[in-house]
C-alpha cells in the first residue's frame, strides 16, 4: 500500500491495539468478525466501491458501516470497520487487504496473551513446510474445485488437536479464502506478521545437522547485530546443507559453515 491506504492501515492498527489492550475485548472473537467482513467486502465489490469513495463523506460512510453491521459484530469490530471507512483509501481493494491483516493479528495478538505466539510461529513455519514437501497435499488445498468444508475438513483432520487453535484459524482462513495469493506468500506474510507482533524479523536457518543451543543463540545475536532487529529463526534441517548453514532473512541469502563464516558474512553485510 502507499499514500492515503499506508496511512488509514497505519491508524486502524493503532486502533486495533488500543482494542485488544482491552481485557474486556476477546480478540480471537474480534477476528472472526473482522474476517466475516473482510468476506463480504471481498464478494460485495459495489459496497466496497460506496465505503471508499473519496467524493463521499467520511462520516457518511463510517453511518453507513454501522447500519450495515451494526446487528452482524459486535459493537467494537463494527467501531474499528467505521473507522477505517471514514479515512481515505487510494484503492477501494486496500480496505480488504487492511482488514483481513487487522483480522490476522487479532487472532495473533489473542495467541501471544495466552503466551503461544512462539508456538504459532513455528506452527505456520512447519506447515509451510509440509505443504511444500507434499505435491497433493497442495494440490487439495488448492483445488478451485474443492468445496470450503471439504478444505476445513482436511486442515481439521491435519492440525486440529495438534496445532493452537490461531494457527489452525490462519491457515483455514488462507486456505478457504486465498483472494488470489499463492498458499506459499500466504503462509510467508503470515510467519512475517507474526514475527511484527515482537518487532522481530524471520531467519529460514537450513542446516545440516540441529543446532545446539549456544549455536541457536550465537547465530540469533550475530543476525540481529546485522540486521539491528531481534530475529525470530524458523529452523530446518536438511542433510544435503554439507557442513554448512544457509540463512534467508527476506530476499538476502547468507551460505557459509557455522562455524568460521557467519562472522564473515557479518562483516560484509555491515560494510
Amino acid at each position: 500500500m502507499n499514500g492515503a491506504s499506508r496511512e488509514a492501515l497505519a491508524a486502524a492498527r493503532e486502533r486495533l491495539d488500543a482494542l485488544t489492550d482491552s481485557t474486556s475485548v476477546d480478540a480471537g472473537s474480534l477476528a472472526d468478525e473482522l474476517a466475516a467482513v473482510t468476506a463480504l467486502l471481498h464478494r460485495e465489490v459495489s459496497l466496497r466501491r460506496v465505503l471508499t469513495d473519496p467524493a463521499q463523506a467520511g462520516e457518511a460512510k463510517a453511518e453507513l458501516a454501522q447500519r450495515l453491521l451494526g446487528t452482524q459484530v459486535s459493537g467494537p469490530a463494527a467501531d474499528l470497520v467505521a473507522g477505517m471507512v471514514r479515512s481515505r483509501w487510494s484503492q477501494s481493494r486496500d480496505l480488504v487487504d487492511a482488514l483481513e491483516e487487522l483480522a490476522n493479528t487479532a487472532d495473533l495478538t489473542a495467541a501471544q496473551k495466552a503466551g503461544k505466539l512462539d508456538d504459532v510461529e513455528d506452527e505456520l513455519f512447519r506447515f509451510g513446510r509440509i505443504v511444500s514437501g507434499s505435491t497433493g497435499l497442495r494440490a487439495a488445498l488448492t483445488d478451485r474445485k474443492a468445496t470450503t468444508s471439504a478444505k476445513s475438513e482436511l486442515l481439521r483432520s491435519l492440525l486440529g488437536g495438534r496445532a493452537q487453535s490461531a494457527t489452525e484459524r490462519l491457515v483455514t482462513r488462507l486456505v478457504t479464502a486465498p483472494r488470489g495469493r499463492s498458499l506459499e506468500s500466504g503462509l510467508d506474510s503470515l510467519s512475517k506478521l507474526a514475527a511484527e507482533r515482537r518487532d522481530r524479523m524471520v531467519a529460514i536457518v537450513t542446516s545440516a545437522v540441529p543446532l545446539s543451543d549456544p549455536q541457536k543463540r550465537r547465530l540469533g545475536d550475530a543476525l540481529a547485530k546485522i540486521y539491528g532487529r531481534r530475529m525470530h529463526l524458523n529452523l530446518d534441517v536438511d542433510p544435503e546443507v554439507l557442513g554448512g548453514i544457509r540463512v534467508q532473512v527476506g530476499d538476502e541469502v547468507i551460505n557459509g559453515s557455522l562455524a568460521d563464516r557467519l562472522e564473515d558474512a557479518s562483516r560484509r553485510l555491515a560494510s
